[in-house]
């Protein structure tokens, strides 16, 4: 049964088709656990094929590494977030995308930057401490304006789309000299492997945001749990595992410069590119009340993060413990009753 707006009720819902074309029917929790497990899991594989294939393809069309770097890269480890965000928002729980994108944001700094410091010291980054994390904080704060009239409008959706372009724009201007180390040297491959790959992947992501966000709905349906909970925790966290598998990597090898980019680049996007895709493509409801503190969770942890590189110049192992034991508390908070 599905009650007034898209929502769902009952032991047994049916959840409104999506973009997607498929009918999402409600299954016996311990199955919507399998389906979200395969989901994240697809959500994965998918958006790093996609941007393996995708960034050869580049490199085959004479596009630099440098603009692939800052493009096709950073977007395809958001690329799972677009895609849960997107498909929640056609199925009518924009709950789950938004708080997919604020968890992920969450999960980046207090999460996967916490482990990766407690592995391995993480020297600053200048561009890192005046650049990135301030406009990451800034493009958050935006969405406060955005969202006071209760929704994300197709022109919101534009408008961070512009700024993330400006954003793109400034940095090819300024690093000129940067080279991507994600960028695969497969040039050589044949063209259809490469289309192919893209193509691969892009159904992957696709398949694999349809089966999350039956799987997300369907949990929170039956076990009472609020879309928005399981958006910030368990969607959140799985479409954050490109970014921590890669951190954790870039850590052993003691590369802190990629661990720093990866991370602030994904949360730049995440905002300004995922959300702007989402709200572009559909109007999605947002009750500024409704995200306010998960919204000022998820500053605050890039805030704190700026304030230790800034003063310390690196992130070291005892800030790193402090930022993975305040994630770890919020998601702990999140799930307690009345903490929703």
């Amino acid at each position: 049964m599905i009650a007034s707006g898209g929502r769902l009720r009952g032991p047994v819902a049916d959840v409104p088709s999506g973009g997607f074309g498929v009918e999402s029917r409600c299954y016996a929790t311990p199955v919507s656990f399998v389906i979200l497990v395969a989901g994240l899991v697809l959500l994965v594989v998918g958006g790093d094929v996609l941007v393996r294939s995708a960034a050869t393809l580049a490199v085959r069309l004479g596009v630099s590494p440098l603009v692939i770097g800052l493009t096709v890269v950073a977007f395809g480890t958001s690329a799972p977030e677009l895609a849960a965000t997107l498909a929640s928002s056609l199925q009518g729980a924009p709950d789950i995308g938004i708080g997919n994108v604020l968890g992920s944001n969450i999960a980046n700094v207090g999460l996967i930057l916490g482990l990766a410091a407690m592995v391995a010291v993480i020297p600053g980054n200048l561009a890192f401490v005046r650049r990135d994390v301030p406009l990451g904080i800034g493009a958050m704060l935006l969405l406060v304006p955005l969202t006071l009239d209760g929704r994300l409008g197709r022109w919101d959706g534009l408008a961070l789309l512009a700024v993330l372009a400006t954003y793109l724009v400034f940095l090819i201007r300024g690093d000129r000299g940067a080279l991507s180390e994600d960028v695969p040297d497969k040039a050589s491959d044949p063209m259809w492997r490469m289309l192919g790959g893209a193509l691969l992947g892009l159904g992957l992501l696709v398949g694999g945001a349809e089966l999350t966000v039956r799987g997300a709905v369907d949990i929170a349906t039956q076990l009472g749990v609020p879309e928005r909970v399981i958006g910030l925790t368990l969607v959140a966290f799985g479409t954050s595992l490109p970014e921590l598998a890669s951190a954790v990597a870039a850590a052993l090898r003691r590369q802190g410069d990629m661990i720093l980019g990866n991370i602030a680049g994904s949360n730049i996007f995440n905002v300004l590119a995922v959300l702007g895709v989402a709200s572009a493509s559909t109007v999605i409801p947002v009750r500024l009340p409704a995200i306010a503190a998960d919204l000022g969770v998820a500053i605050a942890f890039s805030a704190v993060l700026l304030g230790v590189m800034a003063w310390r110049g690196r992130l070291g192992r005892p800030p790193a413990a402090l930022l993975f034991a305040g994630y770890v508390a919020y998601v702990v908070v999140v799930f307690l009753p009345g903490g929703a």
